[in-house]
């Protein structure tokens, strides 16, 4: 007799909040929350802060009264630090089951399917120790024979602590149980508006859902809805996927805390985000056919005027050259930029992206020095071995040397998993 099915989901804990907790326990049950890259808004939260009230997303200065008041400290977001300690966790989980799929920077579904029926929750307690012995991030974990019902078990096992952090919904009873208490809006999937109009056809929970006719459902909404029901009811319609699918779009973009009025600054601006957008590429093994640059002011502001344009090329040439992406950047730029207006953001989005291998259909006239292209591929190639072991130690001169349309960061903590010099210190009383 085949074993059931049994799907996995592991979830870190507030992660961005545990990853800052990690080196600075002193902070383990105080208000903590983590802001965005502007220093703008909350993005992360610590238990004590979400019991504040305080929501995801909320601008920093309308809660600076509750800042000072319950003493929360901030920190600038961390992302170098962040992928390490996520990597770290991933590395932990491929130890659990062969097949894991990284959904996110901090969680991942695992098909446990034949590995624990004897004590499935166990299992689960043994990954929660794990990680947390060996990294310091809290997890839940939520199983079930759907990636669905995984998702909703991790729902509960956040939910309610007397789970420990650990919920098995493969009997069906259980499961019933849990979704008539959970609303419709906690499942995977369901966002706001959407929950808004199933509750308005009387279908409150999770229940209410996974007893609808999926016929009558795909009628009514669309296919992805209908999965979702049968998904609810144990019927595996979302497959796992080991092997995470490349990009189509690369798009990298800032708003600024300083409004920048300089053509100049703004060139600096997209050659910084040209030489990322450029890195994930090539970390994909792909070129790009075409780029789009887009710049605006601050649509909110009601007392200035208001500007917005964008403009894309396509490339004579598919590439993955960071020169080539920059030089195309700051002509589109030309053409947009206005004098006269405080920009508040700017971006570039890669497109018609493909695999580096794949022959492409490229101008007919232009002329193709393959000695060119090999050495500039040679070039970039090592680029980005340097600065991934020396953090941007390289970087392209149109980025600028003062970069003054860098944001200050001023919570930053240390980059301690990575870099020598910033490594934790202990002192010893």
């Amino acid at each position: 007799m085949p074993a059931q099915p049994r799907i996995a989901l592991v979830d870190c804990n507030n992660f961005y909040v545990s990853c800052e907790r990690v080196f600075r326990p002193d902070l383990s049950i105080k208000p903590v929350a983590v802001l965005s890259n502007n220093d703008g808004c909350i993005v992360a939260r610590s238990p004590e802060v979400k019991a504040l009230g305080i929501k995801m997303g909320t601008p920093v200065y309308q809660i600076s009264r509750l800042i000072k008041q319950h003493h929360i400290t901030l920190f600038s977001s961390n992302y170098t630090l962040y992928a390490d300690m996520s990597a770290r966790v991933m590395t932990l989980l491929e130890n659990f089951s062969p097949t894991l799929e990284v959904y996110s920077i901090d969680e991942s579904f695992l098909d446990l399917t034949g590995i624990c029926d004897k004590d499935p929750l166990a299992y689960g307690q043994n990954i929660r120790r794990t990680i947390a012995q060996n990294t310091g991030i809290p997890v839940c974990v939520g199983m079930g024979p759907t990636k669905t019902l995984a998702k909703l078990a991790n729902y509960a096992a956040k939910k309610w602590p007397k789970t420990a952090g650990v919920v098995d919904l493969a009997d069906a009873e259980r499961r019933a149980k849990l979704m008539r208490q959970v609303p419709v809006k906690e499942i995977w999937g369901i966002g706001a508006r959407l929950a808004q109009r199933l509750n308005t056809l009387n279908i409150l929970t999770a229940w209410d859902l996974a007893n609808q006719p999926v016929d009558r459902i795909q009628a009514q909404f669309n296919i992805v809805l209908a999965r979702t029901v049968m998904e609810l009811n144990g019927i595996a319609c979302l497959m796992m996927d080991e092997v995470v699918a490349d990009k189509q779009q690369i798009v990298c973009s800032r708003s600024f805390k300083r409004r920048l009025t300089e053509e100049d600054e703004l060139a600096e601006a997209l050659a910084e985000f040209c030489s990322r957008a450029a890195e994930k590429l090539r970390n994909q093994h792909s070129v790009t056919g075409a780029i789009s640059v887009f710049i605006r002011t601050n649509p909110h502001n009601a007392q200035e005027p208001y500007y917005q344009r964008s403009a894309s090329m396509i490339l004579p040439q598919a590439t993955q050259d960071t020169r080539l992406l920059v030089r195309a950047a700051k002509q589109l730029l030309k053409s947009l930029f206005k004098t006269g207006y405080r920009y508040q953001k700017c971006g570039v989005q890669l497109s018609d992206i493909r695999p580096a291998t794949q022959p492409g259909q490229d101008d007919l006239f232009l002329y193709d020095d393959q000695n060119h292209t090999n050495n500039a591929a040679v070039l970039m190639d090592t680029v980005d071995q340097i600065n991934r072991r020396f953090h941007k130690a390289i970087t392209v001169a149109a980025t600028g040397l003062g970069q003054r349309w860098q944001v200050s960061i001023n919570n930053k903590s240390s980059r301690y998993t990575t870099e020598w010099s910033e490594l934790a210190k202990v002192k010893c009383c």
